[in-house]
């Protein structure tokens, strides 16, 4: 079983590590579901992590359909992944009708090479995921990371099963979203999944002591500036231990 895990700061990675992942995925913004982190943090988190790591490569939040602006922003982050050493890039790209762009993904497939990459849950707004599927195969992915068209990857797990069995080995269909104690083994049981996504995540205070209170949220929520996202290394190991009792049962 390899276990991927989202970071969005240079100790969540650290902490990752610690509990044993196989993998991180770098990312900025985890309210707008993850956007291109700068260039600093990935590469001190290369620097400091000896696992692989994989950049989210995503210019804003927001829908997958991007201006030519955009797509220019995307080539030039993959460009500097490559510098950096990186192992791997996350992105994905949609036309307005609901279909992957094979042309612009094969474009920064292309690019990015010899870095593996990863479809990420774009694919979870496409209009048919066996369609999407076979697309991502054309293109090159080498994964994707799909909650199976619904909210969490437990609420669509029988159609990351029926992805799994589609693609026959051609591709890695990696469950993600809602992957916590309560529910990896009953998507590991379901869709035979041999990769897993998720955060462990964990919220760890603040260490400011002067505060100030005319001030509050700085754009997010009352007091959420005094809470600092992180990674709990103890629910890496657990998470990972029932996913793959889950994959090889006794």
């Amino acid at each position: 079983m390899i276990v991927e895990v989202v970071v969005y700061n240079i100790e969540s990675a650290l902490q990752a590590q610690r509990g044993g992942a196989d993998r991180i995925e770098v990312c900025d913004n985890p309210a707008e579901g993850g956007t291109t982190p700068s260039f600093g943090i990935i590469e001190a988190v290369r620097q400091h992590v000896n696992l692989d790591v994989f950049v989210m490569i995503r210019p804003r939040g927001g829908d997958f359909h991007y201006s030519t602006y955009e797509f220019h922003c995307m080539k030039r982050d993959i460009d500097q992944c490559q510098k950096l050493s990186v192992d791997g890039v996350v992105f994905g790209i949609l036309l307005t009708n609901g279909k992957l762009d094979k042309k612009r993904c094969k474009e920064l497939i292309d690019r990015a090479r010899p870095l593996k990459v990863t479809c990420h849950r774009a694919f979870d707004m496409t209009r048919d995921p066996l369609e999407a599927l076979e697309d991502c195969i054309e293109v090159g992915f080498d994964r994707i990371l799909t909650s199976g068209h619904q909210a969490t990857a437990d609420k669509g797990a029988d159609l990351i099963g029926e992805l799994v069995k589609q693609a026959s080995g051609r591709i890695v269909i990696m469950p993600g979203s809602g992957v916590n104690e309560q529910t990896v083994q009953g998507i590991v049981l379901k869709t035979k999944a041999t990769e897993i996504h998720f955060s462990a995540s964990v919220s760890k205070r603040s260490t400011m002591e002067y505060r100030n209170a005319a001030i509050q949220g700085m754009g997010a929520k009352d007091g959420e500036e005094f809470q600092i996202r992180n990674v709990d290394p103890d629910r890496v190991k657990r998470i990972r231990a029932l996913a793959e009792k889950a994959a090889n049962p006794i």
